[in-house]
């Protein structure tokens, strides 16, 4: 062991399959730099676990680069671990002190069934994107930029919402298991702008009515906004609700119906 290496002690769920009960083992690591991302850390465990003819602990990862979504385990109690806006792959090992006890476990919802191990199934997030998260309305090529006036405030909010990655961990720090961080953030990146409006309405409910089928409901907990490694508002959250409630009223305008 180097000078500046760190020897970590880690908990971390396993679990054979989807069926199959879990629990938590115990591995220590003796050589980890500080310099490792928290992946690099569980690469390393796995080289060890291979060498000893161990099964190596399964997660999702991707792009390694925060952009993707892919990552993403609870550690320590907190979904993408203790440093703020930063998903998991992000997180570098010198977050932590020689010594350290790291509990790492998957996100834990209902709508995230166990794959394996630490990997969970997030497609419930990819049915919700199905029900209207897109344009189809044909724009021709590429228009000049400015072509079409956007207000500065309306752009940059529609931005924010769009750094949604799509993780899930407002999923995971919600109590309840509520997707309306998620979900109110691929709306507004659409509903803000001129290019979604044409299908506004018919994306609100469609999208939200297609959460809930997988997902609890917001309370307002907010713990969502305080684990999401983009640091999407939760104002996102009631510009849903807004929307969600209006389109229904347009939707009984036009099947004809009273109502007061």
């Amino acid at each position: 062991m180097t000078n500046s290496s760190m020897r970590i002690k880690v908990t971390v769920w396993r679990q054979s399959g989807p069926e199959a009960a879990g629990g938590f083992a115990d591995y220590e690591l003796a050589d980890v730099s500080p310099e490792m991302s928290f992946l690099e850390m569980l690469d390393t465990l796995n080289e060890e676990l291979t060498a000893k003819g161990e099964e190596p602990v399964a997660f999702d990862h991707d792009c390694r680069e925060g952009i993707c979504g892919s990552c993403g385990v609870v550690i320590n109690g907190v979904p993408h671990g203790p440093e703020q806006n930063t998903a998991t792959c992000q997180l570098h090992m010198r977050k932590y002190a020689d010594g350290a006890h790291i509990t790492i476990e998957p996100f834990r919802a209902a709508g995230f069934p166990i794959n394996k191990d630490l990997s969970v199934d997030r497609s419930a997030l990819d049915r919700i994107i199905e029900a209207g998260g897109y344009i189809t309305a044909p724009t021709g090529s590429a228009p000049d930029a400015n072509l079409i006036p956007i207000p500065k405030a309306v752009a940059d909010a529609a931005m924010d919402a769009a750094a949604c990655i799509g993780c899930g961990a407002c999923v995971a720090a919600c109590p309840n298991g509520a997707a309306q961080l998620f979900t109110s953030a691929k709306l507004a990146h659409l509903n803000l702008l001129p290019q979604g409006q044409a299908e506004r309405w018919d994306r609100s409910v469609n999208m939200v009515d297609a959460m809930e089928t997988y997902f609890g409901s917001c309370t307002n907990y907010r713990e969502c906004e305080a684990a999401c490694p983009k640091g999407i508002s939760v104002d996102f959250i009631a510009l849903l609700n807004k929307d969600y409630v209006k389109a229904q009223l347009k939707q009984r305008r036009l099947a004809g119906q009273n109502f007061p």
